[in-house]
Formats: structure tokens, sequence, C-alpha cells
């Protein structure tokens, strides 16, 4: 059973300003998160974690404790209701589940991927870039990247004028076109305008946009109109000469990813199972895009433990021969150290590949000497601290009632 709960905040100070294309207008100093640790009464550690803004998430270790401990950690089916149960009232934290699956596979002595069918492959890798750059400074970041071994490279466009978008695929195109595969992406599926304003699309630019890629031979587009437009990504899929990806963060999870394939809104899909319902329902979607021929690659840019979860979903989903797993990397500002600064041994790639981990769980360390110094705990819950929190919130009669109808959900009606 689930004993303790642990949230930390976490932020790992960058090298260099990083300018995200997905924030116009923000630099990036910190890789920041919120990191949970679940323990077992037999003292058998989860991790997982999700992206922070700030400290967002300040009262969510009161509302994990009475949803969660006590509860059997090995049970998913269990931890998922758990969740979805937390989601009705507005906070949907599908991050929290792979910590589960860390716990499962460390009690079964097996890395996540063989507890769902996969078995050990070699994971090709893509470099995904980050900043938004003018064509000659993206031609020499993307030199940069094939030096290091890796063949397709994903650019960033996010310009009012199309004929700028358009200029910076097929100049890098014609640059690096014959040895490199390219990717793009328009972010369009969860335009932000907090500080600056970006550029909204509509299908005729995208299929304009989608024309001119074709042109360029671009391997897939990604995000070209916002997520939830599913009639009009339907159109585009169904008329573009490159394949449209996209569906990273859609937190509704399996029931709407399924009517998404379905309805093919997208010829590859990129569900992260941080956003997109946990390892659970993630794997549920990639067997769908499966049946509908359709294919599969997971968005992965939040953090290294992050990246970790998809790899681990990647390596089980039988696409690994297929295509390549995204890879965040964009020095000066985002490297892999900054990415996994907590972890023991960071996910440093070898040629653009990576050898699929052999730990049992999600396959990586916490480093607890960069997490005292990069990270403050804010929540801690198990029985006793549970026990007081509910004494001082609800009273004493209130409290044992709840605790005695809990009891026998659990134990049976004969526990006292």
């Amino acid at each position: 059973p689930v004993a303790r709960i642990e949230l930390f905040h976490v932020a790992i100070p960058l090298p260099a300003p990083f300018y995200p294309a997905w924030i116009p207008g923000m630099p990036q100093t910190e890789n920041r998160f919120t990191l949970i640790r679940v323990t077992t009464n037999d003292g058998v550690v989860g991790h997982s974690a999700g992206p922070a803004i700030a400290g967002e998430r300040a009262g969510l270790g009161d509302l994990l404790g009475p949803y969660l401990l006590g509860e059997d950690a090995g049970d998913i089916g269990l931890i998922q209701q758990r969740l979805r149960e937390i989601s009705y009232l507005g906070w949907r934290n599908w991050w929290i589940e792979p910590a589960f699956w860390d716990i499962k596979g460390k009690l079964e002595g097996k890395p996540v991927y063989e507890l769902l069918g996969g078995q050990p492959v070699p994971i090709r890798l893509y470099a995904s870039t980050g900043e938004v750059k003018a064509p000659e400074e993206r031609i020499e970041e993307v030199e940069a990247r094939y030096a290091e071994g890796f063949r397709t490279v994903k650019l960033r466009v996010h310009d009012f004028e199309e004929e700028t978008d358009i200029r910076h695929v097929t100049e890098t195109a014609r640059a690096v076109g014959d040895r490199m595969k390219l990717a793009v992406d328009a972010y369009q599926g969860w335009r932000v305008t907090i500080i600056a304003d970006a550029p909204l699309w509509d299908l005729e630019r995208a299929k304009r946009f989608a024309d001119a890629c074709a042109d360029a031979g671009v391997a897939w587009i990604e995000e070209p109109l916002a997520m939830d437009r599913y009639e009009d990504l339907s159109a585009l899929t169904t008329y573009s000469g490159v394949p449209i990806a996209g569906g990273e963060l859609h937190s509704s999870g399996l029931p709407e990813l399924k009517m998404m394939i379905e309805r093919r809104c997208y010829d590859i899909f990129q569900p992260d199972a941080l956003f997109t319902g946990g390892i659970s329902q993630t794997n549920l979607v990639i067997c769908l895009c499966r049946e509908h021929g359709l294919g599969y690659s997971p968005h992965t840019w939040t953090n290294g433990i992050g990246f970790a979860v998809n790899l681990q979903l990647m390596v089980a989903s039988g696409f690994a021969g297929e295509r390549e797993l995204e890879y965040p990397i964009a020095p000066p500002g985002w490297t892999v150290e900054a990415r996994d600064g907590i972890l023991e041994q960071p996910f440093q790639h070898k040629s653009g590949t990576l050898a699929a981990p052999t730990a049992p769980g999600l396959g990586f360390t916490i480093d607890e000497r960069a997490l005292r110094r990069f990270g403050k705990r804010f929540s801690v819950m198990d029985r006793k601290r549970l026990i007081w929190f509910s004494l001082r919130t609800r009273g004493i009669k209130v409290s044992k009632e709840i605790d005695r109808v809990r009891r026998e959900r659990i134990f049976g009606k004969e526990e006292k």
C-alpha cells in the first residue's frame, strides 16, 4: 500500500537563456517541474514529474493524501480511477500515474516496457530544436546536430508572415535536405499569448504551408491547427502531401484521442503520457494507432523524467523501427544536463541513438544531492499526517466516520 507521498518543486538553472518557440517573448532561465515521490509500506519508491511554471501545485499534497494513501500501489487501474476522481474537481494530474508504474516495475524486477509487452530495442532519435531562428542561424544549428550524429531534426516556425515560415523551411531544406530528414512544428495546437502575441492559422494557410513543405521534402508537419479543430484537422490530413502530426497534450486522454484516431485527425499521433492519461491510457492510444494504420511517436519536451516515461512507451510500442523519438536539445540554453539535472545518469545519446534502459521501473535513479540542490519539498503526507489533517479540517466525529467507511472498503466489513 501507499505509505508516503512527497512533492518537490524543482528548478534547474539553464546555462543560458532559452526562448521557447511555444511561448513567444519569454526568456526561460530554469527547467521547472513538480516531482512526486511515492513510497510503499515495503519501502519501494516510485517517481514521476510534471512541468510547472511556479508553485501552482502548493496544495496538491492535501488532495493526494486522502485519495491515494493506503491504496494498492501496484493496482494501476485503481490509481487511474483515483486520478480520474481528482479530475472531477477540475484538476487533471495524469503525470502522477507513471510513478506507480515505476513502483510496479521495481516490484516485478522489470522495465516498464516489458510490463507492456515490449522488448529492449535501440531507439533512433530526432533532434528537437526549441527556438525560432533566422534561416542562417537554423542551418548552423542543424549542421551542429548532424555533426553529433543526428539524421533527423525538427524545426520551429512561428511567424505572422507565412512567407517567412516557408522561407525558413525551404532554405534549410536546400542546405541540408540531401543529408538530413526535416520535420517542422508550427505551434498552432496549443497557442500561447501570455506575453507576446502569436500567429493564428486557418485551414487555408495550413494547406499552403503543407504544399510548400511537400515541395521541400519535409517528413512531417506538427500541430498546424488548433488541437480541437477536429474537422479542419481531418480535412488537412486528407489534403496534405506531407504527413500531419499532433495530439500531444489532450488531457481528456483515451476517449478524445480515440475519437481523433477514428476521424483521422493526424497521420502520426504524438501523445505525451504526462498529459494524455498516463502510461495506461496512452498505451491504449498506441494500440489504436496500430489498428488504424497510423503512426506514433510521442512528445517528450518536459523534463528528464517525462522523457524517460515516453521512452518506455516508445520501446514497448513496436514503432521504434519505423519512427524516431523526440530528443529535446537546443544549446546553449536547453542542454541534456539541464533537462536531466536531477538524474544520476542523464539520457545522453550516442550518434543520434539511445539504448533501451534495462533497470526496473522507469529506468532512472534520482540524484539525491542534485535534488537537495535544485529542489524544495513542499508537501509530505503519510498516515499520521493524514489523520491530523482530517481532524483539523473535519473534526473527530466526521474523521472517525470517514475512516470507518474507508477501512470497510479496503479491508472488508470485518475490519474494525
